[in-house]
């Protein structure tokens, strides 16, 4: 059972190894969006962007709604926005603290 769940864990985490897709999940963050309404906020071609939605919605990670011939998409489920700002606060602590470093030694440079 565990190693089921370690696996479940590995696959969920390769959705999110693709930059757009996580551009993607953050448009998604409050709202649903259509298929054209993303394509124009996250800068990609349609046809690119159907296929990384594709992923998203294979995986559980987002849900679709029709009306009449547009497509719009939603998160399945809030976690993953908890999930994608724990990541984000870590990264920005990390560069935070390599901005530091790097000024630091510019400093020493001019001394």
């Amino acid at each position: 059972m565990e190693d089921k769940l370690y696996e479940l864990h590995a696959q969920m985490c390769r959705v999110f190894t693709s930059a757009k897709r996580l551009e993607i999940i953050n448009l998604l963050r409050n709202k649903e969006l259509s298929v054209g309404e993303m394509a124009k906020l996250a800068g990609i071609r349609q046809a690119n962007l159907s296929q990384h939605l594709s992923i998203l919605r294979e995986k559980g990670i987002v849900n679709t709604r029709r009306e009449s011939t547009t497509i719009y998409y939603s998160l399945s489920n809030k976690k993953i926005i908890k999930a994608f700002d724990i990541i984000r606060e870590m990264l920005f602590e990390k560069m935070s603290k390599y901005k530091t470093f790097f000024q630091r030694m510019a400093k020493r440079k001019r001394s």
